[in-house]
């Protein structure tokens, strides 16, 4: 009997990762889901990542505690405003304050580190670099990068036990296409929260670039958004 393969996936609650564990169970992983208590204003993206990670099968599930409110530097980990109803050609023209630094550097490494132990050699994180804001750790030049680094970095990729492979499955996609993808693999989206400026229990603000990339991925699509559904607009 062949070995069921294993994946670290990195996951936030959100809908990028939600749809990117989906994709990694598709292809027959048994999905090893990583999320962060980093220090960011919106927690309760936590509580959503349980709960799709349950859903969905998850063979484990660990949050991990850093404290990036030790730097600052960014609207989620600092009081510093989130910015509001941004047109595209504004949310396209620099790097955001939301963005975290070295944030996908950081989630990436301890996401190596769990993989080793795991004897794992995927790695699957939902970056996208079409529909997104603007970060520079987003792109496809920083994962070759980071998976070029990966390979000396490691025991396993030095000894040439481990071939790490970082799985990017939604760069390229528009986020049309990542909700459409989603929906035909079953993914709930009522049960993942994308806001950087939620409720208290979890209502979307509807104003946030994430919030209105995902409302127009679902216009786009030609659905309904099931979070708006269930809890409305964050009052």
């Amino acid at each position: 009997m062949s070995k069921t393969k294993k994946a670290v996936v990195l996951l936030s609650g959100g809908l990028d990762s939600s749809t990117t564990f989906a994709l990694a169970r598709k292809q027959g992983f048994a999905v090893y889901a990583l999320s962060f208590r980093y220090g960011q204003r919106h927690t309760v993206e936590l509580e959503f990542a349980a709960r799709v990670a349950a859903q969905m099968g998850a063979a484990d599930h660990k949050i991990v505690d850093i404290d990036l409110r030790l730097f600052g530097g960014s609207a989620l980990t600092a009081d510093i405003a989130v910015p509001k109803q941004r047109d595209n050609a504004t949310m396209s023209s620099a790097i955001p304050v939301t963005y975290v630094p070295a944030r996908n550097t950081i989630f990436l490494s301890f996401a190596l580190a769990w993989a080793e132990v795991l004897e794992a050699e995927d790695i699957f994180i939902g970056v996208n670099a079409l529909d997104y804001s603007g970060y520079p750790d987003c792109r496809p030049e920083f994962i070759q990068a980071y998976q070029k680094m990966a390979l000396l970095a490691t025991k396993a990729g030095v000894e040439g036990h481990q071939q790490l492979k970082i799985h990017t499955p939604l760069i390229s996609l528009s986020k049309a296409q990542i909700i459409q993808q989603g929906v035909a693999l079953g993914v709930d989206y009522g049960l993942t929260s994308s806001c950087y400026d939620p409720g208290p229990q979890g209502q979307p603000c509807g104003g946030c670039d994430s919030c209105l990339l995902r409302a127009r991925g679902f216009a786009e699509a030609g659905l309904v958004d099931p979070l708006f559904q269930k809890t409305g607009p964050k009052a």
